[in-house]
Order: structure tokens, then C-alpha cells, then sequence
């Protein structure tokens, strides 16, 4: 019985050891593999170290190739597992580029689309073969702007075929914005394909539209008109905001013209603008221990106003200023309506790309604002200060909106250390605090104002009288009337 418990166990080990030895890719099972159990496990060891030293060799044939261009790619992992995904970053009404294209939803706009690039061919006085044909020439390269999971199922004449629709479609779009209702396209849907534009999974290569209107005879107009475009859906469109001009020259008296590099896609571009200058490297964070994360309504009780930022509204631009007994946190202007969640999210996740190197200025910026706004009274403040300009409608959204998109990021704390400590140090400075909490409560209406300056007058009243009638035999009335006649009134 023992012996044939022993046979069972002999067989089921041996038929254990042909599975593993099959899963690895072995042929024949070594007449030994009783004896010499290791071998198995250094053949496994060394297969894994194999692995190893590919991922290293890799690694380093794409440090020495990479570029600090991103590309073009889907929503990070991070962000997949979001309650409103498709609210944020899935197209509404337009699929631009290959990551969303061929789906039924899109349909109908795909239909508009051919009709804006067949306009956009003739306004721009060329040839739709010659066109199409530079975009295949160039298609080796295009498709290098793009992660491969979002090309590998198109063919490159498919891919050109995609992009040149897309991009003169783009371009067309952008270019006859203000008469798109001649294209039978209603406010609300160019409303909608307009925050399309600017979602990381629906970008086109800026060098994709570069080739396009390259020889087009509106290519002055086309290009400003893009520029125009980045700008209205800026932080506030109302505010005009140049590109940056060329440096003065030396001494020699040549003018040096620094080239702007060009934006890898409208996403970019857009976040150019808004952050005032390229996107640069992520530096070290600072780890501050006192950092200043209180709402509008406890920084106004501790002294502190808060004040529209004069010159260009960038995001960049706040400024803390602390005098004896007051502070002023000047913050640049934003306008909050339905296209800002979607444009800002798209923005922070394109920051989070594991390919692009840059100091987060977009979600440091939204992390700030956050920590400002908690309650609609916190809206209330800014808006009445001009700062804040609520499209969207009751502050209570404005203060949920704030709430939602500001959830989960990391933002770069070395952007704002010094603002968040000089608003700490003024916030812990007590006697700071109490002068203001004695205006606030005396001079916070025209009402309290009066009321504390009849109340002051009245005790200076009562003292005079009190001294004139210790030290003087006259009373008061009659001494002001005895000094009027000295006087020859």
C-alpha cells in the first residue's frame, strides 16, 4: 500500500514537472530532474536575467534617442478610473485623429467634417491630390507623433487618409469659426466640438497643420486665426494676450528673433498660452511644513484682500504682499463656465504623460485655487472682486466644480512656496489678526463706520467737557463764544 502511495506521488511530480518545463518552452524532461531540481530553477533565473538585460539595453538605446517631444497618447492610467471619464476626456459630438475614429456615435460629424475640408481645399486655393499626397509622404513621421496602440490597426494610407480629413477639417473649422452656421452646424453642437478640440485623445500634430496650410494662399490668416482660437478658450478670453515678442538686440545692434518652438498639438498650444511659457522641467518639490491651505473666508477674517492681477492674465501671475496690518493676494482673472472642467482635466492629464518633462503648472495652479475656494462664499468673494467670472451658474456649482477637478493631483509646491509661506506667516501673526478682525467687525459697512465715529466723537465731546469743568470757571458753550468774538467773528 505504501509503495503504491509512493507511485502516486512519483507520477503526479513527474507530471507536475512536464507542465512547468512545457509553460518554459522545454522539450524533452532530463532523466534527472529528480536528482537536480536546482538546474530547473537556475534555467528559469537565467531566462528572467536575459529578459533583464534587453530591458536595459532598450532603456538605453531610448535615453540616447529621446526627445522632450510627448506623444500623443490616451488619458493616464491614473485618471481612467474617474467617475465623470466621459464627461472630462471623451469626445462629445467630433472623433479627431485615430484613437476614437470609425465609431457610430461620430458618425454624423463625420459627414460635416468632409464638408469643412473640401471648403477648407478650395478657400485655400489648392489641389486636394497634391495635398492629400504630402501628407502620405510625410506619414512616416506623423505617425511617430502618436503612441503606437493608438496607429497599429491603420495601414499608412488609411492613416494619411484620417489625418488629412481631420487636419483640413481642423484648420477649416478654426479658420471660418464665426460663419460656421453656413454649414448647417447649430451653436450648440460648434459648442461641443469646440471643448473636442482641445481633449489629449483627440489631438492632431501641430505639424500636421503646419503641412496643410504650408501652401495655402490664406496662410497669414489661417495662422492668426489659430492663434485667436488658442486665446478665446483661454484663462479670459476677453483679454487680448501676445504671443512672446522677439529680444532686443546687443550691443552690436543686431536684433536676436528667438523662434518659438512649435507646439506639438493644439492641447500644447493652448497650455502655452495659458501658463505665460513653455512648459519646462519638473524641479525637485519642496516639502513645506507650513503651507497655507485655507479657504477665501479665513484668509479675508485673518486680513488678507484679495485683488485682480494687473497685466497679462496668466496662471502664474499670484503675487502676496503683507503690510503692517493688512495682506493683498493678488490672482489672476478666470472665466468658469461648462467647457472649463473638461479643458482643465484634459490639460492635467496631458501634464501627468509619462513622456512630458514639465513642472506641472496647470494642475499647481488648480491645486492653489482649490485650497481658496470650499464654500460658495468663497466664490461670492472672488466674483465680487472681479476675479472670478461665473458663467456656469450658482456659485454653489462653481465651488463643487473647483471641489471635483481639484481632487487627487500632486501638484509641483516649489511653484508657489513663496506665496504659500508669506500668507502662513501673516496668518500666525496674532496681532496681525486681531487688527483686522477689529475692522472687520467695525469698518466691514458704511453703517458700522458711522456708528463707531459718532460713538468716538461723543466720548472726545464728553472728555472736553469733563476738562473745562475741572479747570475752568467757564463752561465750554460760553468759552467757544468768548474765542469766536476774540477772533472778530
Amino acid at each position: 500500500m505504501a509503495q503504491k502511495n509512493e507511485n502516486v506521488v512519483s507520477t503526479e511530480k513527474e507530471l507536475f514537472v512536464r507542465q512547468v518545463i512545457t509553460r518554459r518552452g522545454g522539450g524533452q524532461v532530463s532523466r534527472g530532474y529528480q536528482d537536480q531540481p536546482v538546474e530547473i530553477e537556475q534555467t528559469s533565473q537565467e531566462e528572467r536575467l536575459n529578459k533583464f538585460r534587453d530591458a536595459v539595453a532598450a532603456a538605453a538605446e531610448n535615453s540616447a534617442t529621446q526627445t522632450t517631444r510627448p506623444k500623443i497618447q490616451k488619458v493616464p492610467i491614473m485618471l481612467q478610473d474617474h467617475p465623470n471619464f466621459k464627461k472630462y476626456y471623451e469626445p462629445r459630438v467630433a472623433a479627431i485623429g485615430p484613437f476614437h475614429h470609425g465609431k457610430p456615435k461620430y458618425e454624423q460629424a463625420e459627414k460635416v467634417k468632409f464638408q469643412l475640408a473640401a471648403k477648407f481645399v478650395i478657400d485655400s486655393e489648392q489641389n486636394e491630390t497634391s495635398l492629400l499626397k504630402k501628407v502620405e509622404e510625410n506619414i512616416k513621421d506623423l505617425r511617430e507623433y502618436y503612441d503606437e496602440e493608438a496607429t497599429k490597426d491603420h495601414e499608412d494610407d488609411s492613416l494619411a487618409w484620417i489625418l488629412f480629413i481631420d487636419g483640413c477639417s481642423t484648420l477649416e473649422f478654426i479658420y471660418k469659426y464665426k460663419e460656421l452656421e453656413s454649414f448647417e452646424i447649430k451653436r450648440d453642437q460648434v459648442a461641443f466640438a469646440e471643448q473636442d478640440m482641445f481633449l489629449l485623445e483627440n489631438q492632431l500634430p501641430y505639424q500636421l497643420l503646419t503641412l496643410l496650410m504650408s501652401s495655402s494662399s490664406k496662410y497669414e490668416e489661417v495662422k492668426k486665426s489659430i492663434e485667436s482660437f488658442v486665446q478665446m478658450h483661454g484663462v479670459t478670453p476677453d483679454e487680448k494676450q501676445k504671443p512672446p515678442q522677439p529680444a532686443a538686440g546687443g550691443a552690436s545692434g543686431h536684433v536676436t528673433i528667438p523662434m518659438e518652438p512649435e507646439p506639438t498639438h493644439l492641447l500644447e498650444h493652448l497650455l502655452t498660452r495659458m501658463l505665460g511659457y513653455r512648459p519646462k522641467k519638473s524641479e525637485p518639490s519642496v516639502n513645506l511644513h507650513l503651507q497655507s491651505f485655507r479657504n477665501v473666508q479665513e484668509l479675508q477674517a485673518a486680513g488678507i484682500h484679495f485683488r485682480q492681477r494687473t497685466g497679462p492674465s496668466v496662471l502664474g501671475n499670484i503675487y502676496f504682499k503683507s503690510y503692517i496690518c493688512c495682506g493683498f493676494l493678488d490672482l489672476p482673472k478666470i472665466k468658469v463656465d461648462d467647457s472649463m472642467g473638461p479643458k482643465f482635466m484634459n490639460l492635467i492629464a496631458y501634464e501627468m504623460c509619462p513622456d512630458f518633462q514639465n513642472d506641472f503648472g496647470v494642475t499647481s495652479y488648480i491645486s492653489f485655487l482649490d485650497s481658496l475656494i470650499d464654500h460658495p462664499d468663497d466664490v461670492k468673494h472672488l466674483r465680487k472682486k472681479h476675479i472670478l467670472r461665473n458663467l456656469l451658474g450658482s456659485d454653489e456649482e462653481v465651488a463643487k466644480l473647483f471641489n471635483e477637478i481639484g481632487t487627487d493631483l500632486v501638484p509641483n509646491n516649489a511653484i508657489y512656496s513663496k506665496v504659500k509661506s508669506k500668507i502662513e506667516d501673516h496668518y500666525q501673526t496674532m496681532w496681525k489678526k486681531w487688527v483686522a478682525q477689529f475692522f472687520h467687525e467695525h469698518f466691514s459697512s458704511p453703517w458700522t463706520i458711522l456708528a463707531f465715529t459718532g460713538a468716538l466723537l461723543g466720548l472726545w465731546m464728553t472728555a472736553v467737557q469733563t476738562w473745562y469743568t475741572v479747570n475752568s470757571d467757564t463752561p465750554p458753550c460760553e468759552a467757544l463764544l468768548e474765542y469766536l468774538k476774540a477772533r472778530g467773528h
